[in-house]
């Protein structure tokens, strides 16, 4: 039975959205950035058993506290106790007065500490730990040796603090650690591979650190609804077990990933809700089996190095609202079945080497859904010179490993429905007026907001 102020306690999925993220959702420069702020997402309750999380990240909602009850066994409490107190002598610096009140024996009412009914032992224990945006300072502040002496935790969030050292052992002891949150901190070296060894994670933000190298295989076969690993430093190509993840939302931007994307993303058909692969060093051409992502809604690989057409299964992902291939070395012409889809909202294409769009296509350039600025366009204003193209053209080799794809479409359907859908929509020039940008409902993507820091330091 949860006691009254746990279940007042309610979390939102990490740095992700707590504190309202008072920064704008940031996009690459080219393409319209959302305008839209997330809404605020279901807050979870922090207990036990682990629950499957909400699916898009916490935010802490306290109301005023009520009573505790008395922490758990004396080998438990000692141990929290002990290494609570040695956090407390390595933080010099505290702006919001955590520590002031790490004290007396009963840590269920410190400050940032949770405690909830183990139900396997019947007997209370620290089910969370909520530092995000404490600003802690000291020189040994290190995260390992705090965590690992928390056998019942079950949500760990430490966003923006100066947490620091190496977790050189596995995590599978955490067995009931589900919401891992360290982004904005000081780690440094290679992935943390374990992390891997807590099994229960499903919620798991690495962003703004200054991890780097490769990014173990394991990590996508994660039983994970959130995975960030945004803005730190690595630097070689994305796994070829992609495609295993269950992550709903996806974000691996602002790194120096290397190499394609991975065909075995088609394999995330039925989960992956939102991706983001903006502003790395990506090569090479789009897999047409990103086409059988029917359930994604924003997909964004702008500011990267790839080249080649768009596949015709692009035509498939009849949930797409944004897309964003802008600053890139696409070319030749945009699919007329990309410009149908019923939920496009913000597609940009722009600085690319495109050259031909058809009748659905300006439509959406009219509507204001398409941005194609700085391609190849005849008649279009906005492109590039005359120059600049031939340049392009006359040095690229205009090839793609498996060629024969492109006008692979793995759908039935669709296409047709949606050209039937637009031409409801619009018309003629000489008919309604054309639905503009500002007709529809924005959309609102979760993955944007992480590429803004949660807190600053």
């Amino acid at each position: 039975m949860l006691i009254p102020w746990v279940l007042s306690a309610l979390f939102v999925l990490s740095s992700f959205f707590s504190h309202g993220y008072a920064q704008p959702a940031q996009c690459p420069p080219a393409p319209r950035c959302p305008l839209i702020s997330p809404p605020p997402p279901p807050k979870p309750l922090i207990h036990f058993p682990r629950p499957r999380p909400p699916l898009y990240p916490p935010t802490l909602n306290l109301m005023p506290r009520q009573p505790r009850r008395n922490p758990g066994p004396l080998s438990n409490r000692a141990r929290i106790l002990f290494i609570t107190q040695e956090l407390k002598r390595n933080i010099t610096y505290d702006p919001n007065n955590y520590t002031r009140t790490w004290v007396g024996k009963n840590y269920c009412v410190f400050k940032g500490f949770y405690c909830d009914t183990v139900p396997d032992l019947n007997i209370t224990g620290l089910a969370g730990i909520v530092f995000n945006g404490a600003r802690f300072g000291g020189r040994f502040l290190n995260f390992y040796r705090f965590i690992r002496n928390l056998p019942d935790i079950a949500i760990f969030h430490a966003n923006s603090n100066n947490f620091s050292g190496v977790i050189n052992r596995n995590l599978n002891q955490l067995r009931y650690l589900y919401e891992l949150d360290l982004s904005n901190n000081k780690f440094l070296g290679g992935f943390p591979a374990s992390v891997l060894g807590a099994t229960n994670l499903t919620f798991v933000d690495l962003r703004f650190n200054t991890y780097a190298g490769s990014v173990p295989l394991r990590l996508f076969n994660m039983d994970t609804d959130v995975l960030f690993i945004n803005n730190n430093g690595f630097n070689k190509t994305i796994p070829t077990t992609l495609g295993n993840t269950p992550a709903l939302f996806l974000t691996l931007a602002n790194n120096k990933f290397t190499g394609p994307i991975p065909r075995s993303i088609g394999r995330a058909w039925n989960t992956l809700l939102e991706v983001l692969f903006l502003n790395n060093r990506l090569t090479g051409c789009l897999p047409f089996e990103i086409g059988y992502l029917n359930k994604t809604t924003v997909f964004d690989v702008g500011g990267n190095l790839l080249t080649g057409p768009i596949p015709q299964s692009f035509g498939c992902m009849t949930k797409l609202e944004l897309l964003n291939l802008a600053h890139n070395q696409f070319y030749g012409a945009i699919p007329e079945s990309l410009c149908r889809l019923p939920n496009a909202y913000n597609f940009s294409l722009s600085y690319n080497y495109f050259s031909q769009v058809g009748p659905a296509c300006r439509k959406r350039i009219k509507q204001r859904r398409l941005d194609v600025r700085r391609n190849c366009i005849a008649g279009l204003q906005q492109q590039k010179s005359a120059v600049e193209c031939s340049r392009f053209f006359s040095r690229i080799t205009r090839s793609c490993p498996r060629e024969n794809t492109f006008n692979i479409v793995p759908c039935t359907g669709i296409s047709n429905t949606a050209a039937a859908s637009l031409e409801e929509e619009d018309e003629d020039e000489e008919g309604v007026v054309i639905s503009s940008i500002d007709d529809m409902t924005p959309p609102s993507p979760k993955t944007y907001a992480a590429l803004a820091k949660p807190h600053h330091l």
